[in-house]
């Protein structure tokens, strides 16, 4: 859970870098918006984010991020600096969809 100045910094940068409609209607995750923030942000604004969530929190959304949240170049970088930061043991590898069960 977040705090309001954390929640206010997610909505913010959440209106600049997640530029659709949910398809269901609901609103996208904390979760969701964060992961989008963390793959497609500026440098300033993830270290806005890292000071307000913490590695531990990015940690857990990599943790639990579904396919299509990551690109492999932000998945790498991230990886690496909250592996570092935290100790965590991240997947080598973000989540990806699979089209075909037999590929799994």
């Amino acid at each position: 859970m977040t705090n309001d100045a954390s929640a206010s910094l997610i909505d913010k940068l959440g209106r600049k870098y997640v530029w659709w409609r949910p398809v269901d209607g609901l609103p996208f995750s904390e979760d969701r918006v964060v992961a989008q923030i963390m793959n497609f942000g500026t440098y300033d604004d993830i270290l806005q984010l890292e000071a307000a969530l913490g590695t531990a929190r990015l940690s857990d959304i990599m943790l639990h991020a579904e396919p299509g949240w990551f690109n492999d170049r932000s998945w790498e970088f991230w990886r690496g600096r909250l592996s570092l930061a935290t100790g965590t043991e991240l997947p080598d590898k973000a989540p990806r969809r699979a089209f075909d069960a037999a590929t799994l």
